[in-house]
């Protein structure tokens, strides 16, 4: 008796791929992989040698400032509890070049194209990458209000009433975590560190400043970088009687830079979606 095997069952290409469960990837499958990449994204910025240096300068930078300020300024009575703040605007530098920093170094050196092979969702990449810009900007701003309230009292100013210290704070953190953001967006904008960096700081410290001396007070309140500056409450001997009748308040400042801040990144990440990886 000759006997013959059964015959093989033939698989059409579209079920061999719908019985792949690796072929496809579901948006669970996505959120499940946000603490993973979050982790490898905190890795990246904490073992670069160049995010080292910029702490240890907030650090030193936040508390010379303000023992300067403490050493020197003479013609008004001041407390520690107050120029712990007056800092912030470096640290909010340097917490925008973190972020910035955290992207184009990426595409500057080709890992990006790998990063998202391994993580192939790309607005997985954009909200990581953005958790650890803003917790960046955090850190900083902590820090640098730490060292800047230690210089203040190691120029020997009081520590005075810290009644307000809390809400001087949480403005100061959220100023400097929002400019992480900018400076995230920016770079995702951009895609170069140099050109990023020095649009930022020629839009931040110049533009802005001409605005301000020639447009209308009712116009330079909504720039953003000025808006942020604001959220300090530290004033401005330069404002004009306009500039201060028609001044935003702390939460219009908030909005105004924090939907700069959106804006910024919702261009960055549209853009990271089209654009190949390098």
């Amino acid at each position: 008796m000759i006997t013959t095997a059964p015959p093989t069952p033939s698989l059409s290409p579209t079920a061999t791929l719908t019985d792949d469960r690796h072929a496809t990837r579901s948006p669970r499958d996505d959120l499940a992989a946000v603490p993973t990449v979050l982790r490898s994204e905190w890795i990246k910025l904490s073992s670069l040698r160049a995010n080292k240096a910029i702490l240890g300068l907030t650090i030193g930078v936040n508390a010379l400032a303000s023992w300067a300020v403490a050493t020197l300024v003479k013609d008004e009575v001041l407390t520690a509890s107050q120029v712990f703040i007056y800092p912030a605007l470096l640290t909010a530098v340097f917490a925008a070049v973190t972020a910035i920093l955290l992207f184009s170094s990426e595409v500057q050196h080709g890992t990006l194209a790998g990063t998202l092979t391994a993580q192939p969702a790309r607005w997985v990449i954009a909200v990581t990458k953005t958790m650890t810009a803003t917790a960046a900007g955090f850190v900083l701003g902590a820090v640098g209000m730490a060292a800047g309230f230690v210089g203040a009292v190691a120029g020997g100013l009081d520590v005075g009433d810290t009644s307000a210290m809390a809400s001087r704070t949480l403005w100061t953190l959220l100023y400097t975590s929002l400019a992480a953001v900018i400076g995230l967006g920016l770079a995702m904008i951009v895609r170069h560190s140099a050109g990023a960096i020095s649009g930022l700081l020629v839009w931040w410290f110049v533009v802005e400043n001409l605005i301000h001396a020639f447009a209308p007070a009712r116009v330079g309140r909504f720039l953003p970088f000025d808006a942020g500056y604001r959220l300090l409450d530290v004033g401005s001997d330069l404002d004009s009687a306009e500039t201060i009748a028609v001044a935003l308040t702390r939460v219009q400042c908030a909005l105004v830079f924090g939907g700069f801040a959106a804006l910024t990144l919702i261009a960055g990440t549209v853009l990271l979606h089209r654009r190949d990886p390098n």
